[in-house]
Order: C-alpha cells, then sequence, then structure tokens
C-alpha cells in the first residue's frame, strides 16, 4: 500500500532527522516535555507514605501501563508522590539498563493511577502544554529515537541516559492536531499489526504443542497401532508395547557431571578451555553465540570434556530448562561443560533415541516430580537422572521411529522457520511504519476518522 507525503519539505537542521514537513518544528525534548528520572527505590521507610511502585520489568515488558498489573509494594514522600505519580498521557522510559539496546523502552499511561509511582532505573515524560501524551509514546517507539538514545547511553557495566541526554534530544513537534491523528493512525495500524503477530505466534506455540505430542506418542507407544499393549509398570506412563523392554537410564548411558566455577588452581597448571552454561543448552539446539571460557586444571580436563554423541541436558534453572537439551556433535573441541548441565553419555542406546525420551513428556513429568523445587526454579540430581525409566524398542523399531521423527520434525521446522520470518517482516514493518509516521516521512491525515483528528 502506497501511503501519502506531504506537499512540501524542509530541513530540520538535525543530522538525525533529515527533512520533516515544512509546518512542522524540531525542538529539544526539554522545550515540549517534563522528563523526570525517577530516584524512588524499592525500600520502605516508616516515615514515608505507602505507594504501589511501576518497576522496570513493569514497562519493559508491557507497551500500556494498566491498573491489571500487580505493582510492587513500597513508600515514598510526599515530594515523591506530586512528581513521579501517573498521571494520564505519562510516558514512562527505561533510563538505565545492562545494554545500550535496552535504553527508552517505552510504556504509555492513558489513565491516571492514584497511589502508582514511578520507580528507580526509569523516567517519567509527561507533556506540557499543546503536546499530546499519546505521539511521545510513538516518538519513544520510532527507530529513529530508540537509536539516538543508543548512542546517547554511556557506561561500563551497566547503561544509562544522563538528564542532560535526555533533556537536549532533538525530535520533531507537529501541530497538536496532527499528533492526535498520528496517535491514532498508528494505534490502528500497530493494532492490526499486533494482531497478525499473535497469530503467527499462536502458530508456533501449536507447532510446539504438535511436535511434543509426536514425540512422546512415538517414544511412549511406537508406530505400529496395532501393537499388543502390556502395563509398563509405571503408574504415570501407563501401557506400553509389550516388546519393548523398560530399563533405568543407568544401565544403558552413564551420566558425566561438570565443573564448577571458583576451584582453586593455584600452584597447578591450568589450560583455558571453552565451557558451556546452561545459557547455551536449549530445548533442541546449542546457542553458541557466546561461549564462555574457564581455567581448569591440566590434569582435570579429560574428566570433563564433551563428546560427540554426548546428549546435554540442564540440571536446573527456571521450570521450562529443567532437563531441556540436544546432542552434541562437537561443535566445540576441546569444550567441557559447567556443573549446571549434564553430558549423559550412551552406551547401549544411540544419542538421538536418548534424546527423543528425554525430550518427551513422560520424561519431563519424571524430571519435575524428582527436583527440588523452590519459587519458579527446579532442579534434578544425577542420581535422580539415572533412574529415569527409559523404553527400548528393537533395533530395527527404534531406527523406524528415529526416521519418523526426523522427517516430522524437518516439516515442523520448515513450519515453525516460516512464521518466524513472517513475524520478523511484521515487526520490521510494524516499526518502520511508526518512525516514518512521528518523522512526517507519510501524511496521516487523510488515514483516520475526522471525530479522531480533530479530539
Amino acid at each position: 500500500m502506497s501511503l501519502p507525503r506531504y506537499a512540501e519539505y524542509k530541513a530540520s537542521g538535525v543530522e538525525w532527522l533529515g527533512k520533516i514537513p515544512k509546518h512542522w518544528v524540531s525542538k529539544r525534548l526539554k522545550q515540549i516535555y517534563h522528563v523526570y528520572p525517577s530516584n524512588v527505590d524499592k525500600k520502605s521507610y516508616d516515615e514515608e507514605q505507602a505507594v504501589r511502585l511501576c518497576n522496570y520489568t513493569d514497562v519493559y515488558y508491557n507497551d500500556v501501563i494498566s491498573a491489571g498489573i500487580e505493582f510492587m509494594s513500597a513508600t515514598a514522600s510526599a515530594d515523591q508522590i506530586a512528581r513521579f505519580e501517573l498521571h494520564a498521557g505519562d510516558t514512562l522510559i527505561t533510563k538505565d539498563s545492562e545494554t545500550a539496546d535496552d535504553i527508552a523502552i517505552s510504556a504509555y499511561v492513558p489513565k491516571s493511577m492514584p497511589g502508582v509511582v514511578c520507580g528507580y532505573h526509569l523516567a517519567v515524560v509527561r507533556p506540557r502544554e499543546r503536546v499530546v501524551g499519546a505521539f511521545i509514546k510513538r516518538l519513544f517507539d520510532s527507530s529513529y529515537l530508540c537509536a539516538r538514545f543508543e548512542v546517547l547511553a554511556n557506561g561500563l557495566t551497566r547503561v544509562g541516559l544522563s538528564q542532560y541526554a535526555l533533556d537536549n534530544v532533538d525530535v520533531p513537534v507537529p501541530p497538536p492536531t496532527e499528533q492526535i491523528a498520528i496517535a491514532g493512525f498508528l494505534d490502528r495500524e500497530t493494532g492490526k499489526i499486533d494482531a497478525l503477530v499473535a497469530e503467527q505466534e499462536k502458530l508456533i506455540a501449536l507447532l510446539k504443542e504438535k511436535r511434543q505430542a509426536v514425540i512422546s506418542h512415538a517414544v511412549t507407544k511406537g508406530l505400529n497401532p496395532d501393537a499388543p499393549m502390556t502395563p509398563s509398570g509405571i503408574e504415570w506412563l501407563g501401557d506400553v508395547p509389550a516388546h519393548w523392554e523398560v530399563k533405568a537410564l543407568k544401565f544403558v548411558a552413564r551420566v558425566q557431571t561438570g565443573i564448577a566455577k571458583g576451584k582453586d588452581n593455584e600452584d597447578r597448571n591450568v589450560v583455558s578451555v571453552p565451557y558451556l552454561r546452561v545459557a547455551n543448552v536449549q530445548d533442541g539446539y546449542f546457542d553458541l553465540t557466546e561461549v564462555a571460557m574457564i581455567e581448569i586444571a591440566a590434569y582435570a580436563l579429560p574428566r570433563y570434556l564433551l563428546r560427540s554423541g554426548d546428549v546435554l541436558m540442564n540440571e536446573g534453572g527456571d521450570f521450562d530448562k529443567l532437563g531441556r537439551g540436544h546432542v552434541w556433535q562437537g561443535e566445540i573441541d576441546p569444550c567441557i561443560h559447567q556443573n549446571h548441565v549434564f553430558a549423559v553419555r550412551p552406551v547401549a542406546i544411540p544419542s538421538e533415541w536418548l534424546n527423543l525420551v528425554t525430550g518427551s513428556d513422560y520424561a519431563q513429568f519424571y524430571f519435575m516430580t524428582r527436583s527440588k523445587q523452590s519459587t519458579n526454579l527446579a532442579s534434578i540430581s544425577s542420581t535422580n537422572l539415572m533412574e529415569l525409566p527409559m523404553l527400548i524398542p528393537p533395533e530395527i523399531e527404534r531406527n523406524a521411529i528415529i526416521e519418523f521423527m526426523e522427517a516430522e520434525s524437518s516439516c515442523l521446522d520448515v513450519l515453525n522457520a516460516e512464521a518466524n520470518r513472517t513475524i520478523t517482516l511484521l515487526k520490521e514493518r510494524r516499526s518502520a511504519l511508526i518512525s516514518a509516521a512521528v518523522t512526517g516521512q507519510i501524511d496521516v491525515r487523510g488515514l483516520v476518522p475526522q471525530q479522531a483528528e480533530a479530539a
């Protein structure tokens, strides 16, 4: 769809911004908005008033700040409440973060929220007269402003935006009626795009469920629907093909535990080697974009070395990380693993079969029921892992199941990749549309209902 442009443009005087519509102006942020970096932390003090704290994650993971969010309890002084209580039209931004690309992530406040204050590591951007709050939000969504703030952020272990950087960034300012029109146009168009993204995300979730269901059925029931079944002897596993064996993992594989950080290597001959962490071991693949190095005593290196064919599994972490893993094919050599990653080395079954079984629903259920659990975290010991019941079909049947699953997974991977590609394109379209609208590269005045433009 071709979108209209304004009839006349002029130089903005700002290199980053380029040309803007002739009747627009370019101003520093402080000239049109109040910018208040928050100093309200999560500590509570007896002499202060109880408040609810809108914190970093509330802004980072939400486009809109609403009453449905579970805000943290805290306290604030009268001065802090007067300045940082959330007003209708405010935009909250992340002022500090671990990386520059997480700076100036924004969330909009459509309605005033008495008793809710903006928390530490955030800033309130509040409109002055003749400025529309919803337009401010869209400015902060634009790739133009995101790139500008990424450059302005500074720091070493943590990066942040100074008051000066926030106040003095140049922004385009259309007349108020056009600000309303732009905000309305973007609400409508991004809403359509977000709905399409949600459909693709739903498809990805369904594909994941489909894969899990196919794996679980194949490794517990086989491919022959007419095969005679018999009780497995394990209540939660149910009936299995009568000609299959059931053995504990310890009889068909060895479990190698990993190295713990912080070993004292003083006065020892050490070597520096790559080692895998929980973050590297994903569900069905390895993320090797960032592989850490560790020093280890040379004599201990063989004890922790990974071998091609090892099935790597996470010992713990978030519930969804427990037991997840993949088959190591010697992608890095030499390489060792940390103590939160198990290397399960098959001795009587193929790695591919072991990987299928440990990724099945029944194995995941076993891991969860045998794990030590705390709030949102779980871990399983090597002793419990070795007791995992392994279903073992005859070799010919087992190989047929592995081939079947490889073909099914290949088809599902194609569909999954296409859905992810579509999401990427939709998000690129969304970003480009926002940036074009807020910098005046498209004229939206005729693209929104007249009542919205004149509101």
